[in-house]
Protein backbone atom coordinates (compact mmCIF):
# COMPACT_ATOMS: atom_id res chain seq x y z
CA UNK A 1 0.00 0.00 0.00
CA UNK A 2 2.85 2.10 1.14
CA UNK A 3 4.48 1.74 -2.74
CA UNK A 4 1.51 2.43 -4.30
CA UNK A 5 0.82 5.93 -2.07
CA UNK A 6 4.52 6.95 -3.52
CA UNK A 7 3.70 6.13 -6.52
CA UNK A 8 0.58 7.97 -7.26
CA UNK A 9 2.53 10.79 -5.47
CA UNK A 10 5.48 10.76 -8.14
CA UNK A 11 2.74 10.52 -10.64
CA UNK A 12 0.60 13.66 -8.99
CA UNK A 13 4.05 15.59 -9.07
CA UNK A 14 5.37 14.52 -12.58
CA UNK A 15 1.46 16.08 -13.83
CA UNK A 16 2.06 19.20 -12.04
CA UNK A 17 5.80 19.95 -13.14
CA UNK A 18 3.83 18.88 -17.29
CA UNK A 19 1.07 20.72 -16.43
CA UNK A 20 2.88 24.71 -17.72
CA UNK A 21 4.04 23.05 -20.62
CA UNK A 22 0.60 21.41 -21.64
CA UNK A 23 -1.19 24.52 -20.88
CA UNK A 24 1.70 26.82 -23.21
CA UNK A 25 1.07 24.08 -25.65
CA UNK A 26 -2.88 24.23 -25.68
CA UNK A 27 -3.07 28.35 -25.00
CA UNK A 28 -0.08 29.02 -27.37
CA UNK A 29 -0.84 26.13 -30.07
CA UNK A 30 -3.47 24.24 -29.85
CA UNK A 31 -6.51 26.82 -29.40
CA UNK A 32 -4.80 29.30 -31.92
CA UNK A 33 -4.81 26.78 -34.28
CA UNK A 34 -8.35 25.63 -33.97
CA UNK A 35 -9.56 29.36 -33.89
CA UNK A 36 -7.59 29.98 -37.24
CA UNK A 37 -9.66 27.37 -39.06
CA UNK A 38 -13.07 28.53 -37.92
CA UNK A 39 -11.78 31.91 -38.94
CA UNK A 40 -10.54 30.62 -42.02
CA UNK A 41 -14.33 30.30 -42.68
CA UNK A 42 -14.94 34.02 -42.35
CA UNK A 43 -14.53 37.04 -43.04
CA UNK A 44 -13.31 39.69 -39.85
CA UNK A 45 -11.43 43.03 -39.42
CA UNK A 46 -10.93 42.64 -35.72
CA UNK A 47 -13.51 45.62 -34.99
CA UNK A 48 -16.94 44.34 -36.16
CA UNK A 49 -18.27 40.54 -35.68
CA UNK A 50 -17.08 37.74 -38.14
CA UNK A 51 -19.05 37.00 -40.74
CA UNK A 52 -19.12 33.43 -42.49
CA UNK A 53 -18.19 32.89 -45.91
CA UNK A 54 -18.05 29.63 -46.59
CA UNK A 55 -14.95 28.93 -48.44
CA UNK A 56 -14.97 32.18 -50.38
CA UNK A 57 -11.73 32.55 -48.34
CA UNK A 58 -10.57 29.85 -50.36
CA UNK A 59 -12.30 30.88 -53.72
CA UNK A 60 -10.72 34.16 -53.78
CA UNK A 61 -7.20 32.77 -52.61
CA UNK A 62 -7.18 30.13 -55.61
CA UNK A 63 -9.22 32.38 -58.74
CA UNK A 64 -9.65 35.97 -57.89
CA UNK A 65 -6.25 37.09 -55.93
CA UNK A 66 -2.91 36.84 -59.00
CA UNK A 67 -0.92 37.79 -56.14
CA UNK A 68 -1.57 34.56 -54.23
CA UNK A 69 0.02 32.58 -56.96
CA UNK A 70 3.02 34.81 -57.69
CA UNK A 71 4.26 34.80 -53.94
CA UNK A 72 3.61 30.79 -54.15
CA UNK A 73 5.80 31.13 -57.17
CA UNK A 74 8.04 33.51 -55.78
CA UNK A 75 8.40 31.11 -52.46
CA UNK A 76 8.78 27.97 -54.58
CA UNK A 77 11.24 29.20 -56.70
CA UNK A 78 13.63 30.24 -53.77
CA UNK A 79 13.14 27.17 -52.21
CA UNK A 80 14.14 25.07 -55.14
CA UNK A 81 17.46 26.83 -55.85
CA UNK A 82 18.04 28.09 -52.08
CA UNK A 83 17.48 24.86 -50.32
CA UNK A 84 20.23 23.08 -52.00
CA UNK A 85 22.26 25.43 -52.28
CA UNK A 86 22.62 26.17 -48.30
CA UNK A 87 22.30 22.11 -47.84
CA UNK A 88 26.00 21.82 -50.41
CA UNK A 89 27.50 24.70 -48.76
CA UNK A 90 26.66 23.68 -44.67
CA UNK A 91 28.10 20.21 -46.10
CA UNK A 92 31.38 21.28 -47.66
CA UNK A 93 32.05 23.84 -45.03
CA UNK A 94 31.30 20.88 -42.50
CA UNK A 95 33.76 18.95 -44.27
CA UNK A 96 36.52 21.51 -44.31
CA UNK A 97 36.37 22.00 -40.71
CA UNK A 98 36.63 18.23 -40.04
CA UNK A 99 39.73 18.19 -39.19
CA UNK A 100 42.65 18.21 -36.58
CA UNK A 101 44.78 21.54 -37.03
CA UNK A 102 45.82 23.90 -34.88
CA UNK A 103 43.05 26.96 -34.33
CA UNK A 104 40.49 24.78 -35.93
CA UNK A 105 37.69 25.84 -33.46
CA UNK A 106 38.33 29.46 -34.18
CA UNK A 107 37.57 29.10 -38.04
CA UNK A 108 34.60 26.88 -36.46
CA UNK A 109 33.31 29.93 -34.99
CA UNK A 110 34.04 32.61 -37.28
CA UNK A 111 31.74 29.87 -39.99
CA UNK A 112 29.00 29.69 -37.27
CA UNK A 113 28.45 33.25 -35.98
CA UNK A 114 26.12 34.63 -38.70
CA UNK A 115 23.43 31.63 -38.51
CA UNK A 116 23.40 32.97 -34.61
CA UNK A 117 23.30 36.78 -35.89
CA UNK A 118 19.29 38.16 -35.41
CA UNK A 119 17.54 38.23 -38.89
CA UNK A 120 16.92 42.03 -38.48
CA UNK A 121 20.76 42.81 -37.83
CA UNK A 122 21.66 40.26 -40.40
CA UNK A 123 19.15 42.22 -43.06
CA UNK A 124 20.48 45.16 -42.26
CA UNK A 125 24.04 43.80 -42.51
CA UNK A 126 23.27 42.76 -45.97
CA UNK A 127 21.59 46.13 -47.13
CA UNK A 128 24.92 47.69 -47.02
CA UNK A 129 26.59 44.92 -48.78
CA UNK A 130 24.45 45.04 -51.69
CA UNK A 131 24.36 48.67 -51.85
CA UNK A 132 24.42 49.52 -55.45
CA UNK A 133 26.16 52.63 -55.41
CA UNK A 134 28.75 51.91 -52.17
CA UNK A 135 28.28 48.34 -51.20
CA UNK A 136 31.27 45.86 -50.55
CA UNK A 137 30.08 43.15 -53.37
CA UNK A 138 29.85 45.70 -56.02
CA UNK A 139 33.04 47.21 -55.00
CA UNK A 140 34.72 43.72 -55.51
CA UNK A 141 33.05 42.92 -58.57
CA UNK A 142 34.15 46.14 -60.03
CA UNK A 143 37.91 45.31 -59.69
CA UNK A 144 37.02 42.06 -62.60
CA UNK A 145 35.53 45.03 -64.30
CA UNK A 146 32.35 43.92 -63.83
CA UNK A 147 29.26 46.76 -63.75
CA UNK A 148 27.58 47.67 -60.51
CA UNK A 149 24.41 45.36 -60.42
CA UNK A 150 21.15 46.80 -58.48
CA UNK A 151 20.55 43.49 -56.59
CA UNK A 152 17.49 45.05 -54.42
CA UNK A 153 16.31 47.41 -57.26
CA UNK A 154 15.75 44.81 -60.22
CA UNK A 155 13.75 42.15 -60.01
CA UNK A 156 16.43 39.76 -61.66
CA UNK A 157 18.58 39.67 -59.22
CA UNK A 158 16.45 40.07 -55.99
CA UNK A 159 16.34 36.41 -55.32
CA UNK A 160 20.10 35.94 -56.18
CA UNK A 161 20.86 37.90 -53.60
CA UNK A 162 18.92 36.17 -50.68
CA UNK A 163 20.50 32.93 -51.95
CA UNK A 164 23.58 34.57 -51.21
CA UNK A 165 22.56 35.49 -48.17
CA UNK A 166 21.20 32.11 -47.32
CA UNK A 167 24.40 30.56 -47.76
CA UNK A 168 25.92 32.82 -45.54
CA UNK A 169 24.30 31.85 -42.97
CA UNK A 170 25.24 28.07 -43.69
CA UNK A 171 26.76 27.53 -40.52
CA UNK A 172 23.64 26.17 -38.75
CA UNK A 173 23.45 22.94 -40.72
CA UNK A 174 27.07 23.16 -40.72
CA UNK A 175 27.63 22.72 -37.45
CA UNK A 176 24.77 19.66 -37.58
CA UNK A 177 27.32 18.48 -40.38
CA UNK A 178 30.26 18.30 -38.06
CA UNK A 179 28.84 16.45 -35.46
CA UNK A 180 27.32 13.97 -37.36
CA UNK A 181 30.83 13.70 -39.74
CA UNK A 182 32.34 13.40 -36.20
CA UNK A 183 30.25 10.13 -35.35
CA UNK A 184 31.17 8.37 -38.42
CA UNK A 185 33.22 5.55 -36.93
CA UNK A 186 37.05 5.62 -38.07
CA UNK A 187 36.99 1.87 -38.32
CA UNK A 188 34.80 1.80 -41.46
CA UNK A 189 37.26 4.52 -43.13
CA UNK A 190 40.43 2.29 -41.97
CA UNK A 191 38.93 -1.20 -43.40
CA UNK A 192 38.35 0.85 -46.54
CA UNK A 193 41.76 1.71 -46.67
CA UNK A 194 42.70 -1.80 -46.19
CA UNK A 195 41.07 -2.74 -49.26
CA UNK A 196 42.65 -0.50 -51.39
CA UNK A 197 39.49 2.23 -51.84
CA UNK A 198 40.50 5.82 -52.58
CA UNK A 199 39.18 9.59 -51.22
CA UNK A 200 36.54 9.34 -53.45
CA UNK A 201 35.14 6.29 -52.63
CA UNK A 202 35.21 6.43 -49.16
CA UNK A 203 33.50 9.54 -49.52
CA UNK A 204 30.62 7.88 -51.08
CA UNK A 205 30.22 4.91 -49.81
CA UNK A 206 30.76 5.13 -46.27
CA UNK A 207 30.52 9.24 -45.51
CA UNK A 208 27.12 9.72 -47.67
CA UNK A 209 25.37 6.61 -46.44
CA UNK A 210 26.17 7.11 -42.72
CA UNK A 211 25.62 10.72 -43.01
CA UNK A 212 22.76 10.54 -45.15
CA UNK A 213 19.85 11.03 -41.58
CA UNK A 214 22.09 14.55 -41.00
CA UNK A 215 21.48 14.94 -44.52
CA UNK A 216 17.50 13.87 -44.72
CA UNK A 217 17.24 16.28 -41.57
CA UNK A 218 19.01 19.74 -42.76
CA UNK A 219 16.58 19.02 -45.95
CA UNK A 220 13.55 19.01 -44.08
CA UNK A 221 14.30 21.87 -42.31
CA UNK A 222 15.43 24.02 -45.06
CA UNK A 223 12.43 23.28 -47.05
CA UNK A 224 10.21 24.31 -43.73
CA UNK A 225 11.71 27.45 -43.25
CA UNK A 226 12.27 28.16 -46.88
CA UNK A 227 8.49 28.63 -46.83
CA UNK A 228 8.45 31.16 -43.87
CA UNK A 229 10.86 33.35 -45.21
CA UNK A 230 9.63 37.19 -43.91
CA UNK A 231 11.85 38.56 -41.95
CA UNK A 232 14.64 39.27 -44.47
CA UNK A 233 11.71 40.63 -47.44
CA UNK A 234 10.20 42.60 -44.67
CA UNK A 235 13.18 44.32 -43.69
CA UNK A 236 15.30 44.78 -46.70
CA UNK A 237 12.23 46.21 -48.83
CA UNK A 238 9.70 48.24 -46.85
CA UNK A 239 7.71 46.97 -44.69
CA UNK A 240 6.51 44.03 -46.78
CA UNK A 241 6.25 45.31 -50.21
CA UNK A 242 7.67 42.84 -51.57
CA UNK A 243 10.24 44.70 -53.36
CA UNK A 244 10.86 45.74 -57.09
CA UNK A 245 7.62 43.84 -58.90
CA UNK A 246 7.01 41.96 -55.93
CA UNK A 247 10.33 40.09 -56.41
CA UNK A 248 10.67 39.20 -53.06
CA UNK A 249 6.77 38.48 -52.05
CA UNK A 250 6.99 35.58 -50.35
CA UNK A 251 4.17 33.73 -49.25
CA UNK A 252 4.32 34.92 -45.37
CA UNK A 253 4.78 38.44 -46.43
CA UNK A 254 1.69 38.13 -48.40
CA UNK A 255 0.24 36.72 -45.50
CA UNK A 256 1.07 39.22 -42.70
CA UNK A 257 0.14 41.72 -45.28
CA UNK A 258 -3.90 40.78 -45.15
CA UNK A 259 -3.39 40.33 -41.45
CA UNK A 260 -2.15 43.15 -40.32
CA UNK A 261 -1.77 45.42 -42.97
CA UNK A 262 -5.60 44.86 -44.58
CA UNK A 263 -7.07 43.53 -41.32
CA UNK A 264 -8.50 40.90 -43.04
CA UNK A 265 -8.20 38.13 -40.72
CA UNK A 266 -10.43 35.48 -42.37
CA UNK A 267 -8.98 35.40 -45.71
CA UNK A 268 -4.84 35.59 -43.70
CA UNK A 269 -6.45 32.23 -41.69
CA UNK A 270 -7.25 30.57 -44.59
CA UNK A 271 -3.69 31.67 -46.39
CA UNK A 272 -1.94 30.35 -43.04
CA UNK A 273 -4.23 26.83 -43.77
CA UNK A 274 -3.31 26.78 -47.31
CA UNK A 275 0.50 27.20 -46.03
CA UNK A 276 0.74 24.62 -43.40
CA UNK A 277 -1.28 22.02 -46.00
CA UNK A 278 1.45 22.71 -48.72
CA UNK A 279 4.20 22.14 -46.16
CA UNK A 280 2.60 18.92 -44.87
CA UNK A 281 2.36 17.58 -48.11
CA UNK A 282 5.52 18.57 -48.88
CA UNK A 283 7.24 17.15 -46.04
CA UNK A 284 4.98 14.19 -46.50
CA UNK A 285 6.25 13.75 -50.09
CA UNK A 286 10.06 13.92 -48.99
CA UNK A 287 9.60 11.23 -46.51
CA UNK A 288 7.84 9.09 -48.83
CA UNK A 289 10.70 9.48 -51.88
CA UNK A 290 13.79 10.13 -49.82
CA UNK A 291 12.96 8.23 -46.47
CA UNK A 292 13.36 5.10 -47.79
CA UNK A 293 16.64 5.86 -48.97
CA UNK A 294 18.21 7.10 -45.52
CA UNK A 295 20.69 4.53 -43.70
CA UNK A 296 20.13 4.60 -39.98
CA UNK A 297 23.25 2.45 -38.66
CA UNK A 298 21.82 -1.26 -36.62
CA UNK A 299 18.22 -1.08 -39.00
CA UNK A 300 17.70 -2.71 -41.84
Amino acid sequence: MRKSGLLRQEMMWGYIFVLPAILGVIVWTAWPMIYSAWLAFHKWDLFTNPVPVGFGNFKEAFFEDPLFWHSLKVTAYYTIVGVPLQLIAGFLLALLLNTKIKGITIFRTVYYLPSIVPAVANSVLWMWLLNYEYGIINTFLGLFGVNKIDWLGDPKFVLPALWMMGVWGAGGSMIIYLAGLQGVPKEFYEAAEIDGAGSWSKFLYITIPMMSPVIFFNLIMGLIGSFQVFTVSYVMFQGGSGGPENAALFYVVKLWNHAFRYLEMGYASALAWILFIIILSLTLLVFKVLGPQVYYEGIK
